[in-house]
């Protein structure tokens, strides 16, 4: 079994931060890409950053450039999504997502966290 676990979510005034963390944990023979996307209300899920398990590739939402950081603990297995200059329009629930080859088992599964709730209000 393969867990994602995400943590850090909250409520954040306009031109916060907020930093986001999430760890793979269970039977993993080896994690190829980890991610965050995130899904605002009535909209459907989107894109935000991802990062290869050497850190050597990341990828950033257009929208968020600039503004949130992507990183990881390739010991822990853990994503981290540092986000500063936080604005109503990244309300979300964000999601953690793992391309990785499970233990035991030949080829890519993908697996995702249950989410956590990033508010932006004043």
């Amino acid at each position: 079994q393969v867990q994602l676990v995400e943590s850090g979510g909250g409520l954040v005034q306009p031109g916060g931060s907020l930093r986001l963390s999430c760890e793979a944990s269970g039977r993993i023979s080896k994690i190829n890409v980890m991610g965050w996307y995130r899904q605002a209300q009535g909209k459907q899920r989107e894109l935000v950053a991802s990062i290869t398990s050497g850190g050597d590739s990341t990828n950033l939402a257009d929208s968020v450039k600039g503004r949130f950081t992507i990183s990881m603990d390739n010991a822990k297995n853990t994503v981290y999504l540092e986000m500063s200059s936080l604005k109503p329009e990244d309300t979300a629930v964000y999601y953690c997502n793992a391309e990785l080859t499970a233990a035991r088992t030949v080829g890519i599964s993908f697996y995702w966290g249950k989410g956590t709730l990033a508010t932006v209000s004043s």
